[in-house]
């Protein structure tokens, strides 16, 4: 692919991150997943409120990758406190990384994993680290492939489904 790049999002880009979180979290899980829970939480999941929110935490970072200035993806990175489990100081969580269906396969997931690792170098973490739902396979050997290694697990929860994602880690020093 020619013309990648990323750019940190701002509070201007609500919008985008709505669409592309809303377009490729049903991309990849509604076909799993009942009608209702995955309405609730494309609502509450990716609301103007709570991306409100995570925007304004310092401890938090988002980046939309851009192909030929088309937003086909994001990136959302959380350090500190603002982190959904460990909350470690010397941790850097890969919360999302979102392609649209379309652009898969064309390395921008790779491209974003590249820039959440050039972060984590900067802010002199000692390990990244995410959860990844048990049964998304393709994402499952991905961070497998990026030397990513499974610790533990934990319960998300999409509507009334409790599911069991696996937590990954990859130590960087």
């Amino acid at each position: 692919m020619t013309n990648i790049q990323i750019v940190e999002a701002t509070i201007n880009d609500i919008e985008v991150l709505q669409k592309i979180g809303r377009q490729t979290f049903s991309e990849t899980f509604a076909a799993s997943n009942s009608l209702e829970n995955m309405t609730q939480y494309l609502e509450t999941g990716f609301s103007t409120e709570k991306l409100l929110a995570e925007l304004a935490n310092t401890n938090a970072a988002f980046y939309i990758v851009k192909s030929e200035n088309e937003d086909v993806g994001y990136l959302k990175l959380n350090f500190g406190d603002a982190q959904t489990e460990l909350k470690d100081s010397k941790a850097l969580e890969i919360e999302r990384i979102y392609v649209a269906k379309a652009f898969q396969g064309k390395n921008i997931g790779q491209f974003l994993y590249e820039k959440a690792m050039q972060v984590a170098t900067q802010k002199n973490v000692e390990y990244v680290w995410l959860g990844v739902w048990e049964e998304n396979e393709k994402a499952i050997n991905f961070y497998k492939k990026n030397g990513f290694e499974a610790f533990d697990k934990h319960i998300f929860k999409l509507g009334d489904d409790e599911q069991t994602d696996i937590m990954m880690k990859l130590e960087i020093k």
